[in-house]
């Protein structure tokens, strides 16, 4: 203890330190560290016992050691016992020390044990502990060591030499033993699951570096990851402990608001509730007045108390995340004061190069402890960014889970005030803002921190002058915030325009055989560019304030440093500012940018999320089913059915839809439930699933329930999986269930039999095969009652027949069940037990069919009404039975072609659609080709990219340039040349960072106009690709794929790509000036850039192949939650009926964590890669320090402040350098994806202008068919063979044929939407296939089979190009029966037609194509008759305009129903694309060919 004055003194050569500092300090530290964890650690240990561990060889290794280290320590005791009975007295300080090492020894070795008994198979407290012990020995080490060469023997005891290299010996020993992990515990849970994730197992350091992610990133460079591939969530994470943790919080909540509130109506004026019982009689009179006082009051007074105490989410919330979040919260408070040593270091780094004769050891701690804290913090960091994350995941998961079950119990009254699409955003867009907010909530107070610390530091170093520059942060907020207003603004309206461009584009893909047809492509092609143009001016103006605002962040340190310097200077001739002041006030600044810079994006955050917060809580609150409202197990009575005084109503508020129901249905008998339209059948079932509100009476239905809804729901699953819906699969009653549905015709017809895919909303059936496979999982179900709501309806006649016999009726398979059916068909009500009349709400008869009828009240009436439509289904019935086939085979075979027509086509394209998947696949996996890259920089202008580059060249020299000029000005300070030059140093300072300013606001504008340019290039070409592509084309590509194209990919290349690529080259460039400004002071440094730049490509590289397959097949999994959800949603009465919502929980609950199993490698592996990258960047750090430290005698303070403030900028840039190289990989991929689109082989040009048709053309209309035959697409059948038949100007031929003769081929031939395959069509001696399409397709028309309108006003679906003037489009109304219609119509020509025409019926659809017709008025025209029997009125009206307004015209019409071609002049009769006859009708009749088969089918001849 000779120095025990001056501990820590640099004048000795060697850091002879000072004993009492060696064995006070150094050696307690450690021990200190223990002693305070260790309370807190046993604690946790006893909540956690994992199951012992066996003692393994490391285990005794590990024990031995630490009793060895205790016998080490307290042999230095005793010795100083011994030297004190020899009368050598020693300082205090050679007792305590050994006793307490020992002490810590043991107790340490306690711990060893201890975590062995419970399950610890890697101890983070000891090895910490371990570290800290060889870190606080390495001094004493040394000076031993140097002790000893010096030979200098004389107060040196051998013994404490000894003992102390066997300590620091066992020390390191430990700290490499405690680097293993041990054995996983006895008796722990056998791992069953096929793929564990790696981090339960993970050690200490493995996951403080998250190494156990690398077998991950190997295997997603070497292929591409596959779902398979993925790791398992971890228990805690699952929907299974989540979402009832977070629902047990809620369900708190919810009690204890309904308890507040339920005391507050304790001390409210009892008067108001005197209300009196509830009626039982039915005076309509009484219900309206006498009840509604009290319930207003009630409303009244809760509105008053009990909106304070609504139960809150956020607080359910908080108590069911929120300790594992404040976890991730502490890490970040240690992290936010690691952040403020560096520049500490800094400064005595710079003073150190300032001082001369100091030892270098201290320069090389200093070095070294810089990379050491960098590095902590880097760990620390990315600790809690991952404890941020996890609690994100958590809250998205727990919230889906929540609402998904809420919305399978909400009432139909909440179900209306928020739709399906509502509820789906609930689940993606507000789960998702939680999950964002959580990962940077701890920015709330954090920044603060940061910005107050930062602050007390500058203050410390430049006094007062710091205000200013503050100020100028202060200023730049508001800046800032108005900037961020506008944009979201921008961003709302941008958002309004790409909807309405996708709603257009939709329709015209949905409706582009209409618009070839018609030839009104170009009109709509204008449409959708004005739209985009507008999207286009708004993308510009964002791209003005994104300029501005980059401009803001780049250049707030740059104004804040120089307002400070300035005012510094300025304000008193003695301040000097020296390297020390300016760099380390730098890299406080720079510290200072991130919380300024977040502070208002968390805020905003916020807001939204608190939007969301709202909106998902409203909905949570919503009212739910009363499960009791329906009685289930009364079994005393023989009725398996009864309502007793029902009152039924749909929301509260509603008047009831169903009064005084009375129904008694006996045990297995029929009932049948008529009424008109909207007389409550429908609702009557849905009181009796316990779906409606019931005001009064009981209901109760015996046994479980099978239910048919009106509209069938088909989930997106098998066939099979739908019919067996949860029940085991049993052959034999499943092919007896398939029979009675008449289903199994339609199995052969589908491509995989009854494993084909359903799409979502069953959309590839039919909508009478839906409703048989409806019926079908009923029958399977095999309950005691089934509901039945008009299940026949959707099917054809002679199947609704085969129906009812063999499933529904008296002597069909549920014969003995109690069955209710709601129906329309009169026809088989004589069949069934009773018949239930309802009229407006309420029962108003009830008997058997005789009684009925001869009652004479409102059933014979309906029957009156109805009998004649059904009596002419009854007849085609028995016509068809007369033809000697049974209906059944016959009807099956009709439906059979339309069907096997199709799946042959689709058979055909089949493999060719595969290939093309694994095409658009492949584009997609592995690197990107480097053309892609040039596509886009083609698309941007070669020029203007290089100007750009040159741009971001020229900012990065300003800012370079900006630098080197304050460390020389920094100089000035150690030469005594201050004064002189202020103004001069202050003014090139300013000019230099104000010109980097300037630079990077033009650069980023010029990038965005060039980002602007490429994106309006790629869809223009896109667009005009997509409006010359062939029919075939639309045929084999689904829809969807196409609106892909233009809604996700355009959005990419307008608004992420630009951001990507604005990020990329800023980082970019940052980094490359941050080597050379370092290169540049210290050029040493270049040796080491090469491994660095290796190790950093190495990572990127990895990082890139996995994350972006992570990604990918994240997105993959997301989207079935949703679609599951929307079905869910939409089919949840069927579901409750059936009892199967815990199914679909599960279900639910597996699909989100499908979605998170790919989502949480996603937020590890940018761990993994932050924690690599940020190695990089601190080991820049350490040679930029190491390096300055050795060539300190050549250089100033000012460089070594310079190289060392900007290399600790560089890892942030490093690190988004990586992050946005892949995210650039990924958004490049749209470029691929829209020119792959854009470069479809399109048909013939729209005009030929050598070519083009006299304007008056067609005169006559004379058509004719030369040898012409026709196929679909390349490698299929010929559709028309050899067709050779020549048509006179105005004659009216009919076309008939069996379905798939060919009949529509016909007229899409004329339109050349098919090119023929050999022959030649001519029409008045042109040959159309010469003349341009438009030429052609204008003077032809057409009356579609299913009437296509877009939305917009009629005059734009009447005319788009406005040719006509309103009195000829009036005209055309009035001869197609419209007139009436539209003039009652406010609008008048104006009236806006919905999306699809879903504003007017079937019907008007129908005459709005014939008004179309009208207006055009060509020489030929063409209608293809609506298979579906539109109401027979409409029919006969558009016949008998055409036979007087198109009395001159040659008509071609395809008819379904030959009484209308029974007076043409001629009838074609096509059979497999061939003429089989063709003469007048009257001829063909007598002929007794297929023509007269098919017209005695129809029932016109005998």
């Amino acid at each position: 203890g000779r120095l025990s004055g001056s501990c820590v003194s640099f004048s000795l050569a060697t850091p002879m330190a000072i004993n009492c500092f060696q064995l006070s300090v150094l050696s307690w530290l450690p021990c200190i560290y223990l002693w305070v964890v260790f309370p807190i650690y046993l604690f946790y240990l006893k909540r956690n016992n994992r199951g012992y561990i066996m003692m393994s060889i490391m285990n005794r290794f590990k024990t031995v050691f630490g009793l060895l280290l205790w016998i080490v320590c307290w042999t230095d005791l005793f010795y100083t016992f011994h030297e004190l009975r020899q009368g050598h007295t020693q300082p205090p300080i050679y007792f305590v020390t050994p006793l307490v090492l020992g002490m810590t020894m043991l107790l340490a070795t306690f711990l060893i044990q201890f975590e062995r008994l419970r399950g610890v198979q890697s101890s983070g407290v000891l090895f910490i502990f371990w570290f800290l012990s060889v870190l606080c020995s390495i001094v004493p080490f040394r000076s031993k060591i140097l002790q000893a060469s010096k030979e200098v023997r004389m107060c040196i005891n051998k013994l404490r030499f000894t003992t102390f290299y066997f300590y620091f010996a066992l020390v390191v020993c430990e700290l490499v033993l405690c680097c293993f992990n041990e054995k996983p515990p006895l008796f722990s849970n056998v791992v069953t699951d096929p793929n564990p994730c790696p981090e339960t197992t993970a050690g200490f350091l493995s996951t403080i570096t998250f190494w156990w992610f690398t077998r991950m990133a190997i295997k997603g460079y070497r292929m591409p990851l596959e779902a398979k591939d993925l790791w398992s969530m971890n228990p805690r994470d699952s929907s299974k402990v989540m979402v009832p943790k977070l629902l047990k919080e809620w369900e708190k909540e919810q009690s204890k608001a309904k308890r507040y509130v339920d005391q507050k109506r304790c001390f409210t004026s009892q008067a108001v509730y005197s209300k009196p019982p509830p009626k039982t009689t039915n005076h309509i009179v009484g219900e309206g007045g006498g009840e509604s006082s009290p319930e207003e009051a009630e409303v009244l007074l809760s509105n008053q108390k009990a909106a304070p105490h609504q139960p809150s989410f956020l607080r359910a919330l908080i108590k069911a995340f929120g300790p594992y979040f404040l976890i991730g919260s502490a890490y970040k408070v240690l992290q936010d004061v690691i952040t403020f040593v560096n520049p500490q270091l800094l400064r005595m780094l710079i003073s150190f190069t300032k001082q001369k004769g100091v030892p270098d050891w201290w320069g090389y701690s200093l070095a070294f402890l810089m990379f050491f804290t960098a590095f902590l913090q880097t760990l620390i960091l990315h600790r809690h960014f991952q404890y941020c994350f996890v609690t994100g995941m958590n809250v998205r998961t727990a919230i889906i889970g929540a609402i998904y079950r809420k919305a399978l119990v909400i009432t139909n009254a909440a179900k209306r005030s928020s739709t399906v699409g509502e509820v789906v955003n609930l689940m993606s867009v507000d789960a998702q803002r939680f999950m964002d907010l959580t990962t940077f909530l701890n920015m709330l107070w954090s920044a603060p921190l940061q910005i107050v610390l930062a602050l007390y530091f500058l203050w410390q170093n430049l006094g007062p002058s710091v205000l200013a520059g503050v100020a100028v942060m202060v200023m730049l907020i508001p800046f800032n915030a108005v900037i961020a207003m506008k944009t979201r603004a921008y961003q709302v309206e941008q958002m309004q325009y790409k909807d309405a461009r996708i709603k257009l584009m939709n329709e015209i893909l949905n409706g582009i055989k209409v618009l070839k047809l018609y030839a009104w492509e170009n009109s709509f092609k204008e449409k959708v560019l004005t739209i985009r143009q507008k999207e286009l001016n708004v993308l510009r103006k964002t791209a003005y304030l994104g300029a501005l605002s980059t401009m803001a962040w780049t250049s707030a340190p740059f104004l804040v440093a120089l307002t400070t310097f300035a005012v510094y200077v300025t304000v008193d001739e003695n301040n000097v500012l020296d390297a020390e002041k300016a760099f380390v006030s730098l890299s406080l600044f720079n510290i200072l940018r991130f919380p300024l810079n977040m502070l208002p994006q968390v805020i905003s955050s916020m807001v939204q999320a608190s939007v969301s917060l709202k909106r998902i809580q409203s909905f949570l609150s919503h009212d739910e089913l009363d499960p009791h409202a329906v009685e289930r197990k009364n079994t005393g009575t023989e009725f398996s059915v009864a309502v007793i005084n029902g009152k039924f109503t749909w929301a509260k508020e509603d008047p009831a839809v169903l009064h005084n129901i009375n129904v008694m249905v006996p045990q297995g008998s029929l009932l049948a439930v008529v009424g008109h339209v909207g007389c409550g059948k429908s609702s009557l079932i849905s009181a009796l699933l316990g779906e409606m509100e019931k005001l009064e009476g009981d209901v109760s239905v015996r046994g479980s329930v099978a239910y048919v809804p009106q509209q069938a729901w088909i989930q997106n699953a098998t066939l099979r999986d739908n019919i067996l819906f949860g029940k085991p699969y049993n052959e034999q009653k499943y092919t007896c269930v398939l029979e009675a549905c008449a289903l199994t015709p339609d199995l052969e017809v589908l491509p995989g039999g009854d494993m084909t895919e359903i799409g979502e909303k069953g959309i590839n059936l039919s909508g009478g095969q839906r409703q048989r496979v409806s019926l079908a999982r009923a029958l399977y179900s095999d309950t005691d009652v089934y509901l039945l709501d008009d299940p026949l309806s959707a099917v054809d006649a002679h199947v609704a027949k085969h129906i009812f016999d063999n499933l529904i009726g008296p002597e069909g398979l549920l014969k003995g069940k109690t069955r209710i059916l709601v129906t329309h068909g009169i026809s088989f009500l004589p069949q069934v037990d009773n018949i239930m009349v309802m009229v407006e709400g309420r029962v108003s008869e009830m008997g058997s069919y005789q009684e009925l009828l001869s009652q004479n009240g409102a059933f014979a009436e309906f029957l009156r009404n109805y009998s004649l439509e059904d009596i002419i289904e009854e007849d085609e019935i028995s016509i068809l039975s007369a033809d000697g086939e049974n209906p059944k085979s016959r009807s099956v075979r009709r439906h059979g072609c339309s069907q096997r027509k199709h799946s042959e086509q689709q058979e055909k394209h089949k493999p060719h659609e595969k290939q093309k998947l694994i095409q658009a696949e492949t584009a997609e996996t592995g690197r990107v080709k480097a053309k892609v890259y040039l596509e886009y920089i083609k698309a941007v202008g070669p020029l203007l990219s290089v100007f750009i580059c040159f741009l971001y060249g020229c900012q990065s020299a300003a800012s370079i340039g900006a630098n080197i000029w304050l460390s020389q000005w920094t100089n000035d300070a150690s030469n005594n040349q201050t004064q002189e030059n202020v103004h001069m140093r202050v003014g090139v300072y300013a000019a230099l960072g104000i010109a980097q300013g300037i630079l990077v606001m033009i650069s980023s504008f010029t990038l965005a106009m060039g980002n602007i340019g490429a994106a309006k290039k790629l869809h223009n070409n896109l667009l005009v690709n997509k409006l010359h592509t062939p029919q075939s084309f639309f045929d084999t590509t689904p829809i969807g794929r196409i609106i892909n194209r233009f809604s996700k990919d355009i959005y990419i290349i307008d608004e992420a790509l630009p951001a990507t690529v604005l990020m990329l080259l800023g980082t970019v460039f940052v980094s490359l000036s941050t080597i050379i400004v370092i290169i540049s002071s210290t050029p040493i440094f270049a040796v080491v850039i090469a491994p660095l730049a290796f190790i950093y490509i190495f990572v990127q590289r990895f990082y890139v192949a996995t994350s972006r397959q992570l990604k990918r097949l994240e997105s993959v999994s997301r989207s079935p939650i949703y679609s599951h959800f929307s079905e869910t949603v939409t089919g949840c009465s069927v579901i409750r009926a059936y009892g199967r919502h815990s199914a679909f929980i599960l279900m639910s609950d597996m699909k989100v964590d499908d979605n998170q199993k790919s989502y949480y490698p996603g937020i590890v592996s940018n761990r993994w890669l932050g924690v690599r990258i940020e190695f990089i960047g601190n080991c820049i750090v350490l040679f930029a320090a190491l390096f300055a430290v050795t060539g300190k005698e050549n250089l100033n303070p000012g460089l070594v402040g310079l190289s060392v403030s900007y290399a600790l900028q560089v890892t942030m840039s490093l690190n988004w350098m990586v992050r946005m190289s892949s995210d650039l990989e990924n958004n490049i991929v749209a470029v691929e994806r829209v020119k792959e689109y854009s470069e479809t082989k399109t048909e013939a040009p729209w005009e030929v202008e050598d070519k083009k048709p006299p304007p008056e053309w067609p005169m006559e209309g004379n058509v004719e068919f030369h040898d012409y035959s026709v196929r679909y697409r390349e490698g299929l059948d010929l559709v028309l063979k050899r067709l050779t038949l020549n048509v006179k100007g105005g004659e009216k031929i009919g076309i008939v044929g069996r379905t798939g003769a060919g009949k529509s081929s016909m007229t899409l031939c004329l339109f050349r939407l098919l090119e023929a395959a050999a022959g030649e069509i001519t029409v008045d001696e042109v040959k159309i296939a010469e003349i341009g399409l438009h030429d052609l397709r204008s003077k032809l028309t057409i009356i579609p089979q299913e009437p296509v309108l877009f939305s917009g006003t009629l005059r734009m679906n009447l005319d788009p190009f406005e040719r006509y003037s309103d009195e000829e489009v009036w005209k055309a109304l009035e001869h197609s029966h419209l007139q009436k219609f539209v003039s009652n119509q406010p609008a008048k020509l104006e009236l806006e037609c919905a999306e699809g025409g879903e504003n007017l019926s079937v019907g008007q659809r129908q005459l709005v194509c014939l008004a179309r017709a009208l207006l055009r008025k060509t020489r030929i025209l063409i209608l293809d008759e609506a298979t579906a029997a539109i109401d027979l009125e409409t029919d006969d009206l558009i016949q008998s305009t055409i036979r007087t307004q198109f009395e001159d015209c040659t008509v071609f019409t395809i008819a379904h129903r030959l009484n209308t071609i029974m007076d043409y002049t001629r009838v074609l009769v096509l059979d497999k694309g061939q003429i089989a006859e063709f003469d007048t009708p009257t001829n063909l009749i007598s002929q007794r060919g297929i023509f007269y088969s098919m017209a005695k089918d129809a029932g016109l001849t005998q």
